[in-house]
Protein backbone atom coordinates (compact mmCIF):
# COMPACT_ATOMS: atom_id res chain seq x y z
CA UNK A 1 0.00 0.00 0.00
CA UNK A 2 1.31 3.21 -0.81
CA UNK A 3 1.91 5.85 1.84
CA UNK A 4 -0.53 8.77 1.81
CA UNK A 5 -0.59 11.69 4.05
CA UNK A 6 -4.10 13.23 5.28
CA UNK A 7 -4.46 17.14 6.52
CA UNK A 8 -7.77 17.82 8.80
CA UNK A 9 -9.57 20.71 9.37
CA UNK A 10 -12.26 21.89 11.77
CA UNK A 11 -15.87 22.57 10.62
CA UNK A 12 -18.87 24.28 12.61
CA UNK A 13 -22.21 23.53 10.77
CA UNK A 14 -25.63 24.58 11.75
CA UNK A 15 -29.16 23.82 11.73
CA UNK A 16 -32.47 24.63 13.51
CA UNK A 17 -33.20 20.78 13.69
CA UNK A 18 -30.71 18.36 15.30
CA UNK A 19 -27.08 18.45 16.02
CA UNK A 20 -27.09 15.41 13.36
CA UNK A 21 -28.53 18.06 10.70
CA UNK A 22 -25.24 20.38 11.68
CA UNK A 23 -22.98 17.61 11.12
CA UNK A 24 -24.25 16.46 7.74
CA UNK A 25 -24.26 20.14 7.30
CA UNK A 26 -20.75 20.96 7.41
CA UNK A 27 -19.58 17.71 5.54
CA UNK A 28 -21.71 18.17 2.50
CA UNK A 29 -20.47 21.95 2.53
CA UNK A 30 -17.19 20.00 2.75
CA UNK A 31 -17.40 17.33 -0.25
CA UNK A 32 -18.30 20.33 -2.65
CA UNK A 33 -14.94 21.99 -2.35
CA UNK A 34 -12.70 19.53 -1.21
CA UNK A 35 -11.81 15.56 -2.71
CA UNK A 36 -11.34 12.46 -1.16
CA UNK A 37 -13.05 13.16 1.95
CA UNK A 38 -12.20 10.47 4.27
CA UNK A 39 -13.30 10.72 7.78
CA UNK A 40 -16.17 13.05 10.11
CA UNK A 41 -15.02 13.46 13.67
CA UNK A 42 -17.76 15.34 15.71
CA UNK A 43 -15.62 17.15 18.76
CA UNK A 44 -17.58 19.33 19.86
CA UNK A 45 -22.12 20.04 20.44
CA UNK A 46 -23.58 23.10 21.45
CA UNK A 47 -26.71 25.18 20.93
CA UNK A 48 -27.04 29.02 20.40
CA UNK A 49 -29.61 30.40 22.44
CA UNK A 50 -32.57 33.31 22.06
CA UNK A 51 -34.57 34.26 24.75
CA UNK A 52 -34.29 30.79 26.53
CA UNK A 53 -34.71 28.90 23.73
CA UNK A 54 -32.49 26.35 21.29
CA UNK A 55 -31.81 28.89 17.97
CA UNK A 56 -29.61 26.81 16.74
CA UNK A 57 -27.75 22.97 17.11
CA UNK A 58 -23.99 23.42 15.91
CA UNK A 59 -21.52 20.77 15.33
CA UNK A 60 -18.11 21.00 15.67
CA UNK A 61 -16.60 18.20 12.90
CA UNK A 62 -13.12 17.69 11.94
CA UNK A 63 -13.05 15.84 8.43
CA UNK A 64 -9.77 14.49 7.12
CA UNK A 65 -8.69 14.26 3.27
CA UNK A 66 -5.60 13.13 1.16
CA UNK A 67 -3.44 15.61 1.35
CA UNK A 68 -2.14 16.48 -2.54
CA UNK A 69 -0.11 19.77 -1.70
CA UNK A 70 3.68 20.58 -1.98
CA UNK A 71 5.24 20.24 1.42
Amino acid sequence: MAESVYKVIELVGTSTESWEKAAVAAVERASKNLRDLRVAEISELDMQLEEGKVRNYRAKVKVSFKYEGEA
